[in-house]
């Protein structure tokens, strides 16, 4: 299986849905509003982060997958995979009941949402809380096909949930109006229809009748070990990447959010390239760090210098036209809020893309706990610091506050992976 054709389909996968963003991002702006926007932009960030209540089993299936298979251990996949998604399954269901329990304090008092829109926030975030366990069990099924490296499969599904993400809500304006609560709901099908499609390949590549194997705690103790950690990282990640736009909201207001989180959103589309490329890598590397520790560093250095040197260039045409950019796409109104944040965010995104391969080494290697810990430690500085820039600079502190966060977490990260015994380099 050729890593390049991986790395290629995982581009395809989640750069092809951003030339339909492109042209649906200003429709949606348009016809539902600044705010209606900002708020459908904090509803699709909470079904992200409540994902997390896979409990970081959708990677820990992948590297436990792929190291059975490079073992020739095949008899012990079924009951691994249906171990993991059964456990997605429920604590994507304690996820859900979590986000329905504070949607209606997040709609009516815990954001600035306009009167207007209070009512549609707390009943879209409600109808949200319904896609957390589709989401946790698709990541779970992901995982498998990704240690199998069949790239071609998953990115072909998220090219179908990447183009409904957008599609949808353009659709769901020309025919029910501008309504969050059937926004959100045709996402939420969306989710379904992908999570059904990702059973079905599952059910192709493993053996016959593989969901009637037995679920085993030893297996599940296994994954456990390792999702733990993931978990911590997971609920912290998320954390630092959103937590800016909901401290906007809470300290500047609503509308302001869009003015961050539009040229947000789109910039950190430039992370498919090193998120392509680590994606592919993972099940690579976590197969190999044992049974050929050469070929893991060469491939490390390599995506190090690639990564490097893609985003360097890309960054810096962003940071230069970004008021061009964004004046021929959405207004010079709207690009005189928002050309700032995006040529600061650039440098962020630079960094943050760097720190996709060091992180990728490490947990391939399995030591996730060390992840966890860079993050935590991230995260008590980080959130004081943004809270200040906020509060003194307003929506241009969130950006800088975001890219000293992402300088700390490339240092820390590149330290650990020489550190890591695992991973030779």
């Amino acid at each position: 299986m050729s890593l390049k054709r991986n790395v290629a389909w995982n581009l395809a996968g989640t750069g092809l849905p951003l030339l339909l963003g492109l042209t649906a991002i200003p429709y949606l702006v348009k016809h539902i509003g600044v705010e209606a926007f900002g708020i459908l932009t904090l509803v699709w960030t909470l079904i992200g982060y409540f994902s997390l209540f896979d409990f970081g089993l959708g990677r820990a299936l992948t590297q436990q997958v792929a190291v059975s298979l490079a073992a020739g251990r095949h008899q012990n996949i079924p009951h691994l995979v249906k171990s993991g998604l059964i456990f997605t399954l429920v604590t994507g269901v304690i996820g859900g009941l979590v986000l329905a329990a504070v949607s209606f304090p997040l709609g009516y008092s815990w954001l600035k949402v306009s009167g207007p829109l209070q009512s549609q926030t707390a009943y879209s975030l409600l109808i949200a809380a319904v896609g957390i366990p589709l989401t946790t069990t698709t990541t779970g099924l992901r995982g498998v096909l990704e240690a199998y490296e069949d790239f071609k499969t998953v990115n072909l599904l998220r090219i179908i949930l990447g183009t409904a993400n957008f599609a949808l809500p353009v659709f769901s304006v020309m025919f029910f109006g501008p309504s969050l609560l059937y926004i959100v709901a045709t996402l939420i099908l969306a989710r379904l229809v992908v999570l059904v499609a990702y059973w079905m390949c599952v059910d192709n590549k493993l053996a016959s009748r593989w969901h009637k194997a037995q679920s085993r705690a030893r297996h599940v103790k296994r994954l456990v070990s390792f999702g733990a950690w993931m978990t911590v990282s997971n609920i912290i990640n998320p954390v630092m990447v959103s937590a800016d736009r909901f401290l906007i909201a809470a300290v500047v207001g609503t509308s302001a959010v869009a003015y961050y989180t539009v040229p947000f959103e789109i910039l950190i589309r430039v992370l498919v390239i090193p998120g392509a490329l680590t994606g592919a890598l993972f099940p690579r590397l976590a197969s190999t760090l044992k049974s050929d520790p050469a070929v893991a560093h060469m491939l490390y250095r390599r995506s190090i210098k690639i990564v490097s040197i893609t985003l360097a260039a890309i960054c810096t045409a962003i940071a230069i036209g970004s008021y061009w950019g964004l004046a021929i796409w959405l207004g010079a109104d709207f690009a005189a809020q928002s050309w700032l944040i995006a040529s600061i965010l650039s440098v962020g995104i630079l960094l943050n893309g760097i720190a996709f391969v060091p992180f990728a080494a490490i947990q391939a290697a399995g030591n996730a706990r060390t992840t966890a810990a860079l993050h935590i430690a991230q995260l008590l500085i980080y959130v004081p610091l943004l809270f200040l820039f906020v509060y003194f600079f307003g929506v241009a502190g969130a950006a800088i506050a975001w890219v000293i966060r992402a300088a700390l977490d490339l240092v820390l990260l590149l330290i650990y992976a020489k550190r890591t015994a695992e991973m030779v380099v």
